[in-house]
Parts: C-alpha cells; structure tokens; sequence
C-alpha cells in the first residue's frame, strides 16, 4: 500500500524535537526520549463517562447497550461504510456500530507503522487529549480499543465535511465577514478551552475544521498538540466608564432564554436582539429621574472578572505545522509557546476573509522565506471592514511578544471591535451560516465473521466484499 502521506498529501510537517518544557506545576513532563515526533509524555488522562453537553446523544446509549450485551466493545462490533480521510497516523472512516444505526467517525492506526516511525506517543498523546476534552465545538470521543495491529478512536462524525471543502463552494471561494466571524468564533472559544486544560494545538487549518450536521464547526486532529502547565486565573478588571460599557454592553445581556446546556440546535429560541446591545438601549419612556441617575448606575456597576487561561511559561523547539500556517518564530527555531496558536488564528481568520493565506509562495521554501521576511498585504478585493483587518495585523505580528493575545489569551482577541455585538454565552444559539445537506446513509449487507478486515464497504475491494485498511 501507498503511505498515507503520499496518498493524502496533507502537508503537515512533524520533525524529531529537541525541546524543553517549563512550567510551576507538575501536572506533566517532558519525555526524556530525542526519537519521538512530540515532547509531551504524560500519564493516561481519565475518560469521562458522561458529557453534559452531549447528555441527550443517543450514540452513548448505543454503546452501554452493546457493552451491557457483550461485555466488550471491539472493532468486530463496528462496520466500515467508507473512508472518510487520512491524516500522518492514520486514516478515518465512517462507521456504523453494529445494529443500532449509529454512526461514529473511527481513526485507525498501525500500531506496527507508528512503531517504525517513532510515532507512537503522537497517537497516545492525541487520545489522551480526546479523552479529556468535554465542549461543544471539541470532538467527543465515544470509547477506543486496540487489536494486536490497529489501535481505534471512535468519535463524533461531522457530515458537514471539513470548512475547507466549504470555503471552496462559496462564491469567489471565500466566506462573507459575517460568515467568517461566526467560524473564527467558535475556534476562539475551542482554543481558550485547550489553553485552559494546558493543550497548545499547534495544527489549526481549515481542513481541520469539521461542520457538524447543525451547521456548528468542530475542531479536529490533535496529534501535533502539546501539553503543558498553566495555571488559570481569573482577575478583576479595571472598572470601565460609561462610554466603555456602552461598547462593550453585549457581555451583560440578560436574556433567559437558551441557558440549557444541551441547547445546542440552531432551533433553539434564543431571541436574535440578544445577540446585540440590550441592557443599556434607551427607552423614550424613561423618566427624568432615571436619566438624571444613569450616572450613579454606571458607577455601581462592578465589572466582569476576567479569565486568563494562557500557558505562557510552555516552551517547545518541535518544528510542527503546515507550512502556510507556521509561525516564524518555529521557522527560525527559537523556540515556541501557546502563541503560536494566535497566529495560526490570524491566518485562518485571513484565510476563510480573503480565500487564500497571506504568505503562501511558489513553493514550501519561498512560503516560509515570506513568513519570515514579507510584510503582511491585503488583497484589493474582496472588501473587509477595518477592524478585521486589524484584528488580523495584531494576531500576525511576527514578533511573539508584540501579538496580541500573548499574555492575556482569548480574553484580550474577544473585546477587539471586531466582535462586537457577539453574545459568547449564547454563541451555540446563533444560527450558522449554512446548514449543511443530509446525506442518506446507506447501510451495506451484513458482515460476514470478523477478520481484521472487519467491515463490509459501500465501495467494496476486490471480490471479499471487505473495506481494506489502507496503511504506509
């Protein structure tokens, strides 16, 4: 069989570290091994049995069905429909737990190829990321098992496809600004979660971007992350004035509606005025005596606390990425911390705006010379307004301590004016963009006795009417 690489083409680049981590709390270390493609070598984080996000999903009663049934979940209990992607360390397919019409995304790897090239902590340090990740724009991973060749992650599957694919069918192969914002949104708020747990992703594109069945995106592909210490901390702002809250009045929105946790359905009825200035909107019908006191309400107004969740002290040598979306600071090998992540952010904000990256040459090399020497241009066309433009000249400072959210993190990037009017609480009750089409799933004959070939094929190989295991 072809490698993966060669067959997917996927342009991720993963070289043999020479890094050092620093960090107060010892909640990881460093590997002390120099032939691994990741420097994070931590214990075996704790799989939760339940997620209060996904409370209601019908796929976890699935699985307690089978295992209440057989005692065990393995791939025999799984059918292969076809071959969704692949990525470095394996390839994803869509499959069908066996009899319950649930459908999961499962990641497949070689056990065998990851040991002959050094990259079995990236897939253990990728599960055990996965299996500590509870939020809505994060993938949810059911279970995973091993045979004495694969070793399976069974997650969440995303029939929108990925946001690449997407960019490429709108008109002009770029997204609107409203469009755009709602995207770079939800990745704001995955990428303060993984700060927050001490995760540097390292790997954000929109190829990893997935669109889940609502119209909601979810990020993928954590096999390039890095652990680390942080140390979140919530601080009390600066007691802001009149004019500031009035900017920046979204964050008291009151609204009651939509505060279930499991409201994530663009059906749920969260009033669309709440999306925008409320709490201070003037009232004709007011007093004279209230106008006369708005002074003294501001001032009792105590401001928001704010949380900052940014592993600062994380340091990696790992030159990591793809190549349009590295940051100098890896290009020059001076080593790197959480961000990087904001300026890939930068990237993908230009790139969903404008339908291409800012620094891409004609060739990896020229990218990287561009990355590390070229000033950052804008397009004529399409038009942007001004504050994402300069939302993005912020996150793509080339000097790491000049970026903006390299002390303060996703707090400081969600008050630029670029997203005003955003009602973060209730950013899952927005409605997406798009709406992606269903795609009827058509479920292949019964399998025959398990192999490890296991699973029937919707494009069946050869004449065994098995899925084959395309692997390096």
């Amino acid at each position: 069989m072809n490698s993966l690489r060669n067959t997917c083409g996927n342009g991720k680049i993963s070289d043999t570290p020479d890094s050092t981590e620093s960090g107060k709390s010892s909640m990881c270390r460093p590997s002390t091994s120099s032939n691994v493609s990741d420097e994070s070598s931590c214990s075996s984080m704790s799989s939760s049995t339940t997620r209060p996000h996904k409370g209601s999903d019908s796929r976890w009663e699935a699985i307690r069905m089978i295992r209440s049934k057989d005692g065990i979940l393995g791939l025999s209990h799984f059918r292969l429909l076809k071959k969704l992607g692949c990525g470095d360390i394996g390839s994803v397919y869509l499959s069908e737990l066996s009899g319950t019409m649930s459908y999961f995304a499962m990641k497949v790897m070689d056990k065998g190829s990851l040991a002959s090239r050094k990259k079995l902590l990236r897939a253990q340090t990728e599960r055990e990321i996965l299996q500590s990740l509870d939020h809505p724009f994060l993938p949810t991973l059911y279970t995973h098992f091993e045979t004495d060749k694969f070793s399976c992650l069974v997650m969440e599957f995303c029939p929108g496809g990925d946001l690449h694919t997407l960019r490429q069918r709108q008109p002009g192969k770029h997204f609107s600004e409203q469009a755009a914002k709602f995207y770079v949104a939800e990745i704001l708020l995955a990428l303060e979660y993984l700060h927050m747990l001490g995760i540097i992703y390292r790997d954000l594109k929109p190829e990893n971007i997935l669109v889940r069945e609502d119209g909601h995106i979810m990020l993928s592909d954590f096999d390039l992350s890095l652990r680390c210490a942080v140390n979140p901390t919530v601080v009390k702002s600066t007691n802001p004035g009149p004019d500031a809250l009035q900017r920046n009045n979204q964050a008291y929105c009151v609204q009651p509606a939509c505060i279930q946790p499991s409201c994530i359905q663009p059906s749920c009825v969260a009033p669309t005025t709440c999306f925008g200035p409320r709490f201070f909107s003037k009232s004709k019908s007011r007093s004279k005596k209230e106008k006369k006191s708005k002074p003294e309400v501001f001032n009792q107004i105590s401001p928001l606390p704010e949380l900052i969740a940014e592993p600062t002290d994380a340091r990696s040598m790992s030159f990591v990425g793809t190549h349009e979306y590295l940051a100098p600071e890896i290009i020059k090998g001076e080593g790197h911390g959480s961000a990087v992540d904001w300026w890939t952010f930068g990237i993908f904000l230009y790139e969903l705006l404008f339908g291409k990256t800012p620094f891409k040459g004609s060739g990896n090399r020229a990218t990287l010379f561009n990355v590390v020497g070229q000033p950052l241009r804008f397009p004529e066309s399409p038009m942007v307004s001004f504050s994402a433009r300069d939302l993005i000249r912020g996150l793509l400072a080339k000097d790491p301590q000049h970026r903006l959210a390299y002390k303060r993190g996703a707090t400081e990037i969600k008050q630029h004016p670029f997203f005003e009017g955003v009602n973060w609480a209730l950013i899952r009750c927005a409605s997406p963009p798009e709406i992606p089409k269903l795609v009827e799933l058509k479920c292949p004959p019964k399998p025959a006795p398990a192999t490890e070939k296991v699973a029937p094929a919707a494009n069946q190989k050869g004449s065994d009417n098995y899925l084959e295991f395309e692997f390096f």
